[in-house]
């Protein structure tokens, strides 16, 4: 019986969330140089197991390339883990000598881990890493279509922690996933903070669980082709982010914004480099199965372009890497102008800069308000203007968006996790690390008197007490008083 099922998942949560407490309390007691012994150990096996990984996640998903998974598995294992590895999360962390302020860190207890299905083996790697690192535990909520290779990542990860040192229950996995089970897990009293990477409904649950949450907004990216480009090179770039892992990572560029005076140039470069174009027939029918109401159609979500043109109805060569269809317009009933986490791109052409800046903004409205947004040129005054107008986490600049808004290709902090701030209903716009995982207490010492407003009185018996031990008291008390309160009032001073 189903409800037998949805006991049996949420009794489950409740058994790994006690598990995941004790076994918290004591990594919590560890130092740095154990942490970091644990966390480069997983690191490590991640490398190492970051091919089988892939696959697993390719068979059991059918969405990407077993490849692509692999170096997004290894972009953890590599990138991620040099990023965090020096990074102090153990007691005191920094000290201020000028403002006498010491910060220590804390860990926040047990992390609950929403994965999805589109990037399943690295969420999972990668949230992992960064719980242990700021010495919390873990329990994943894997999506129901990547439970298998979910729990093989999370087993990998406990293994290898556990052999360096660590205690045993840090790291859970879900074995029956559902809403139900998912819901227990970001409510219960156990659970201290929730990250949370997967649709839209499952994020808006865990801002609605009444815990602490890190969530991640939809990804509509628009990149916008300045005049000033190189733009076989913009090409190139864009053509290798969007196909990677047949476009599910949500950063990937999903509509082409670009000036009137190089279209001519881009076209030709876009098809010489394999993007194959659709006739007026073709966009009509690849866009009938774009999407199912307002949202992305899961059926066409990381396949090859071949796959998603049978689907359609439609044949295309076998070496297009990429379905461009022009279009004008922005809506949910203009498939194509909404996101696609497949290799698919919608074309727009602008007169000039000014209007490419807003038809991006519209892109963004529609479904990726404060994620990323992409821009190939050279002129710096342009990128400076799309910086500050765009309602967009990163502004990622001649560069694939997939690989610069993760930071792979970027200086920006490597993460799976990418926060959306405010623009789209997020607590944070940062690439989310360990850092995020912490409390930070602060030590503040004494180092300055409170400046409050003068006692009259006070100062009254004190200056009538001067003038009388003097011997020069000729006035009376009130007197003094009348005199002082005069001069305080010229110093705007209240009395």
């Amino acid at each position: 019986m189903r409800l037998d099922s949805d006991l049996q998942a949420i009794q489950e949560v409740r058994h790994f969330l006690q598990e995941a407490k004790a076994a918290q309390k004591q990594l919590e007691k560890m130092t740095q140089s154990q942490i970091d012994t644990i966390v480069e150990a997983m690191a490590k096996a991640a490398e190492s197991e970051a091919e089988r990984l892939g696959i697993m996640a390719v068979e059991e998903t059918g969405f990407g390339k077993a490849l692509d998974k692999k170096a997004k598995n290894l972009f953890v294992a590599r990138d991620v883990y040099a990023a965090i590895k020096d990074i102090q999360t153990v007691g005191i962390i920094r000290k201020d000598e000028a403002k006498q302020i010491w910060e220590i860190a804390q860990p926040v207890g047990i992390v609950a881990a929403i994965i999805p299905s589109t990037n399943p083996t690295s969420t999972v790697l990668f949230k992992c890493m960064i719980s242990l690192k700021s010495r919390n535990a873990i329990v994943i909520s894997p999506h129901p279509s990547a439970l298998r290779c979910s729990q093989e990542s999370a087993a990998v990860m406990r293994a290898a922690a556990e052999k360096a040192g660590a205690p045993q229950g840090l790291i859970h996995c879900i074995s029956h996933p559902s809403v139900e089970a998912s819901g227990e897990l970001m409510r219960h009293k156990l659970t201290d903070i929730i990250l949370a990477t997967g649709g839209t409904a499952m994020v808006k649950a865990a801002y609605s669980s009444g815990k602490p949450a890190y969530g991640v907004g939809p990804g509509n990216v628009p990149v916008y082709i300045h005049e000033s480009a190189n733009i076989s090179r913009a090409v190139s770039l864009i053509l290798q982010s969007k196909t990677f892992d047949y476009g599910t990572i949500c950063a990937s560029e999903q509509a082409i914004v670009v000036d009137q005076a190089v279209k001519e140039e881009l076209v030709a470069e876009l098809k010489r480099q394999g993007a194959y174009f659709l006739n007026a027939e073709e966009k009509q029918k690849v866009g009938a199965i774009l999407t199912i109401g307002k949202g992305m159609n899961p059926n066409i979500v990381g396949r090859s372009p071949q796959v998603i043109a049978s689907k359609a109805g439609i044949t295309v060569p076998e070496d297009a890497r990429v379905l461009v269809a022009e279009e004008s317009e922005v809506g949910h009933e203009y498939p194509f102008s909404m996101e696609k986490l497949s290799p698919v791109l919608a074309l727009y052409t602008v007169s000039d800069w000014q209007e490419g800046c807003l038809r991006c903004i519209q892109l963004l409205e529609l479904g990726g308000l404060g994620h990323t947004l992409g821009l190939h040129g050279e002129d710096l005054s342009i990128i400076e203007a799309f910086g500050l107008e765009k309602p967009a986490s990163r502004i990622v600049v001649n560069t694939g968006t997939t690989f610069g808004g993760i930071g792979a290709t970027t200086g920006i902090m490597p993460s799976m996790t990418l926060g959306c701030g405010s623009y789209g209903n997020n607590i944070t716009s940062d690439n989310i690390g360990p850092q995020h995982l912490l409390n930070i207490k602060r030590v503040a010492f004494g180092t300055k008197e409170m400046r409050t407003e003068p006692d009259v009185d006070q100062i009254v018996t004190q200056v009538a007490e001067n003038l009388k031990v003097s011997h020069k008291l000729g006035i009376t008390r009130d007197e003094v008083a009348q005199i002082i309160k005069s001069v305080l009032a010229e110093m705007h001073v209240n009395t």
